[in-house]
């Protein structure tokens, strides 16, 4: 089977396993004067992490989930409002901050522009009318195909929180892969935002883990917020020091994902019923059946008859994730049997 329901399904290799036996490992949740836990694993993997996005500090989170969650509810309290776009996933999927059993948070919408980047002037609008406390921005952004915001635009973003007075938090669970296509370092997008989560457990290939960004003083109140959600972890360095081996050794590779995404999705021009994405940027591509005469679940058993696991993703959308272990080949055969169930709709 031809796995591309997620990067997620990245698997450690040896080398990365092999960290794991001379990792130094303490008690992450017992915390020094200056904040610090004993586990001296994690403070190296954190200190990375902070130095790769440019910001004082970094705290690790035993998921993606987490870290968003955590800086939402450090941000914010009952009844704020945030304003996120209409697909964010920190939203649609995770909920917790929005949940009134739980962060009990108000949303107001922004919309995109036709680049698929967020309209500083809706945002704006939005500005103006209500009280906001916090503005999330995703980069790469999962559920319109892994579209990247630019530099300049998150610079006009950052000129607005500016001029209202409001945080920027940046979902960046895939941000490498964004910078790849982008051409820029992680850190000359992160200099716009407040705070920025971005995952190791997805193409970077470790098998547990994201880490949340922001300056010293955040970073100690997400800490306190981390241990209320359960995050506070002992002898955590068995999963930081595979995170380490992730950033030193498989950020640069992560070209290789985006581009067979890309160039799977060249090799499906001239469907009958399926749309393909346009202008793929990154590890993710999307195919939309809503005129195809089946469901995307349908879709998607059919692909998993011929040997390609996919999953339906949003409204009548189906997505495909490349990762390290996916071959150009896998992508061409993954094109073919698209290609073959879409001549049989």
């Amino acid at each position: 089977m031809i796995d591309l329901r997620s990067d997620t399904l990245t698997l450690p290799d040896r080398p990365m396993l092999e960290t794991i036996l001379s990792a130094p490992l303490g008690d992450d949740g017992r915390l020094d004067e200056e904040g610090r836990g004993e586990d001296a694993t994690v403070n190296k993997l954190e200190d990375m992490a902070a130095s790769l996005t440019g910001k004082e500090a970094a705290l690790f989170c035993a998921s993606g989930t987490m870290g968003n969650q955590a800086a939402l509810l450090t941000w914010c309290r009952p009844g704020d409002t945030v304003l996120v776009d209409e697909l964010q996933h920190l939203d649609r999927s995770e909920k917790t901050a929005f949940e009134p059993r739980f962060g009990q948070m108000e949303k107001a919408f922004y919309k995109f522009d036709a680049d698929g980047m967020p309209d500083p002037a809706d945002m704006e609008r939005t500005l103006r009318e209500k009280s906001v406390k916090l503005i999330c921005v995703e980069n790469s952004h999962n559920y319109t195909g892994g579209t990247c915001i630019t530099p300049e635009r998150m610079a006009a973003v950052r000129r607005l929180a500016d001029k209202y007075g409001v945080p920027v938090h940046m979902d960046g669970a895939r941000v490498f892969n964004a910078a790849a296509y982008l051409g820029v370092s992680a850190k000359e997008l992160a200099q716009y935002a407040d705070t920025l989560m971005f995952c190791v457990s997805k193409g970077l290939g470790a098998p547990v883990g994201s880490l949340l960004c922001g300056s010293k003083n955040f970073i100690g109140k997400a800490k306190d917020t981390r241990k209320l959600l359960g995050g506070a972890m002992r002898q955590a360095g068995v999963v930081a020091a595979p995170a380490i081996y992730a950033l030193e050794h498989n950020i640069e590779r992560l070209r290789e994902d985006n581009e067979n995404a890309a160039y799977c999705a060249s090799l499906l021009t001239g469907l009958r019923k399926t749309l393909v994405q346009k202008n793929v940027q990154t590890n993710i591509m999307m195919l939309d059946v809503k005129d195809s005469g089946v469901t995307p679940r349908e879709f998607c058993e059919r692909a998993r008859e011929k040997g390609l696991l996919i999953r339906p993703i949003i409204n009548t959308s189906v997505r495909l994730v490349f990762y390290k272990g996916i071959t150009r080949r896998d992508a061409e055969r993954a094109a073919a049997i698209i290609r073959e169930i879409d001549a049989a709709l």
